[in-house]
């Protein structure tokens, strides 16, 4: 693996507890102190359940189809969609437009509590 310059699909990708055919691959280095890049993937009809973070998230589509659900909001995010999920509010994600759906998560390095709803 090279120090600064690497294709996401060279890192590790774990499948995400308590889901439908979700993982997740951490690309950002451990030295990072600052902020951490996470890329997610939902299979075909792929789910995450409705869950709050302590921390906010900030989210790019790169590919597929998903309805997500902010708060009290649903949205039919696609490739090229950016998302924000302020800290404290239930979002969950549905691969269920007939596609596979991955997305990019930044995140600040602050300690976070996931609680399931």
């Amino acid at each position: 693996m090279n120090k600064y310059c690497n294709n996401s699909d060279v890192y590790e990708s774990n499948c995400i507890p308590k889901t439908v055919d979700a993982s997740i691959a951490v690309l950002t280095p451990k030295e990072d102190k600052d902020f951490i890049v996470r890329k997610v993937t939902l299979a075909i009809d792929g789910s995450m359940p409705n869950h709050i973070n302590e921390i906010q998230h900030q989210q790019y589509v790169l590919k597929g189809e998903a309805k997500v659900i902010v708060g009290d909001e649903e949205y039919h995010a696609k490739a090229g969609d950016f998302i924000y999920i302020p800290a404290g509010v239930a979002h969950r994600y549905d691969a269920c437009y007939g596609s596979g759906y991955e997305f990019l998560c930044m995140i600040t390095t602050k300690e976070d509590k996931l609680t399931m709803l």
